[in-house]
Parts: C-alpha cells; sequence; structure tokens
C-alpha cells in the first residue's frame, strides 16, 4: 500500500525553506523621522513715541575772524589813505550750559528707530581776546550765545539685556545760533582802557550734524530711560558787525569758524501702542559626533 506521509513530509520541508526567501524580497518602506518643531519668537512691529530730554553740554568756540580798517598817514599825521583787513584773529572760550528739548520718533523693529528732536541750548557766556599793535595793546570781548537745534535722527539698538538697550546713532538737520551783541574794550599793556566799543550780535540757521551712543532701560513695554552722550558739530557763521567808533578805526564782520557741543544727556521715551509677530526663531542643527 502507497505511504503518502513520505511524499506530505518533503513538501513541507520545501515550503519552509521557501518562505524566507519570499519574506526576504517583500518591499520595506523607508523610515520616516518627524519633522522637529519650529519654534517661534515674538518680533515688536513698528509704533510711535514721543520723547523729552535734558543735557549737560560743554562748548567749545573755534575761533572767529573779523575785519578792521588800518590807516595810512603822512609826515604830518595826517591820515591820507585806510584800507580793510581781513584775517584778524578772535580766540576764547564759552562756559557749560544745559539744553532742554523733546520730539516724536518711530521704532521701526528691534533694531531700528527714528526720530525727529528739537533742543533749545541755554545761554552761554563768551569771554574772548584780540591782540594788537604788534602786543602792546590786546581787548576784552563778551558777549552770550544761546542755539535752537532741529535734527531728524536714525538710532540702531544692538540687543536687549536685561531691560537695558545699548545703541548708536547720527543725525543731520541745521542750528539757529543767535549771538548777542558783543561788548569790546580796548586796553594796553600798562593798563589803560579805552571806552566799551558795541558790536550787533547776528543770528542765523547752520548746517549742524550729531552722533551719539547709549543705553536705554525699559521700566514698562511702553516707558523707558535714555542716558547717553551726543557730539554736535555747527557749522561756521556770522558772530557780530561791523562798528565806527567815533575817533577810533572800524572793527567788524566777525565770523566764528564753527562750534561743538559735547552733550551728556538723559531722558524719557513714551511708546504708542505697537505690536508683536511671531516668527521663525534660527533653527541651528544637532551637532554631530564622530
Amino acid at each position: 500500500m502507497f505511504d503518502f506521509r513520505t511524499p506530505l513530509a518533503g513538501i513541507l520541508l520545501l515550503g519552509s525553506l521557501a518562505v524566507p526567501a519570499v519574506a526576504a524580497d517583500l518591499y520595506e518602506p523607508p523610515v520616516v523621522e518627524a519633522a522637529p518643531a519650529v519654534e517661534y519668537r515674538e518680533v515688536s512691529t513698528g509704533n510711535w513715541y514721543i520723547r523729552g530730554d535734558i543735557d549737560y553740554s560743554k562748548l567749545k568756540f573755534r575761533g572767529a575772524d573779523y575785519t578792521v580798517v588800518e590807516t595810512v598817514e603822512n609826515c604830518c599825521g595826517d591820515v591820507v589813505a585806510a584800507r580793510l583787513v581781513d584775517g584778524n584773529r578772535l580766540s576764547g572760550k564759552l562756559r557749560e550750559s544745559f539744553s532742554v528739548g523733546g520730539g516724536i520718533g518711530y521704532k521701526i523693529n528691534d533694531h531700528f528707530r527714528t526720530d525727529l528732536v528739537l533742543d533749545y541750548q541755554t545761554k552761554s557766556r563768551f569771554r574772548g581776546t584780540t591782540f594788537g599793535c604788534g602786543g602792546l595793546c590786546y581787548s576784552d570781548d563778551r558777549t552770550n550765545l544761546t542755539a535752537l537745534t532741529l535734527l531728524a535722527n536714525a538710532y540702531i539698538d544692538i540687543g536687549t539685556w536685561h531691560g537695558f538697550t545699548p545703541y548708536v546713532g547720527g543725525g543731520l538737520g541745521g542750528a539757529h545760533v543767535k549771538w548777542d551783541s558783543l561788548r569790546n574794550t580796548a586796553c594796553s599793556v600798562d593798563g589803560a582802557c579805552d571806552a566799551t566799543l558795541t558790536h550787533d550780535g547776528r543770528s542765523e540757521w547752520r548746517f549742524a550734524y550729531a552722533a551719539m551712543a547709549g543705553v536705554s532701560y525699559a521700566f514698562t513695554s511702553n516707558l523707558a530711560l535714555d542716558v547717553g552722550y551726543r557730539y554736535t558739530k555747527i557749522s561756521s557763521g556770522r558772530m557780530f558787525g561791523g562798528d565806527d567808533a567815533v575817533g577810533g578805526p572800524y572793527t567788524g564782520n566777525g565770523r566764528d569758524k564753527g562750534l561743538d557741543f559735547h552733550s551728556v544727556r538723559a531722558g524719557l521715551r513714551y511708546s504708542f501702542g505697537g505690536s508683536t509677530v511671531a516668527e521663525p526663531a534660527s533653527y541651528e542643527p544637532a551637532p554631530v559626533y564622530k
């Protein structure tokens, strides 16, 4: 009789050997890693602000030129000719003064803002000296200076750490410089002095520019304290007019060579409204170790 168990065992043996080979040929889908979660940070958008400032300024007078009349006499002492002589030099110093000011600005983002600022420089006393007569005579010159500066400024806010934000900036604009009347007293080296003469002061708008640096501190999201240094350069211009003294030579048409203001400033900025938006934070891949 035929024993069917022998062929059946052979079939089962062949099947068990073929299963791993078939499984090895099956498609295995690639493993897809989940994308890392995107982190966002809040960034301030534009907002308007107002500011008020006070400062203490050290002013530098860069000298002035003026014109005099030089006379020519004959052997009898009569004046026979006269000529204008330019290039006479007035030197002197301006006293320190204060300024107060305010303005309106716009913060574009966390790192850039602009503003328009008007400052009034309070009275600074001037005392100057000229020399003539081959060094045998001199004059004592006194007046006062006030100025109004209008500057359009731009700032770069470098970053914020624990509420402190350092910044640098620059500005362009103009300054209305006003000189009071100049009082001129000529004296000789032996102490004898002539009567005091007065030259009308001049006032005019001039070109000005500034550079500044400082730091602000945010008390709240709207109020910040601003402390810094500002250098302001004002171009040259007219200082005083001419004057014909009775029995004396003409002196006048003074023109200063420009002014420098070195100011330590402090003020407050108050921001209106504004908002924040979310933007992706910069992605840094995880380090790879080999």
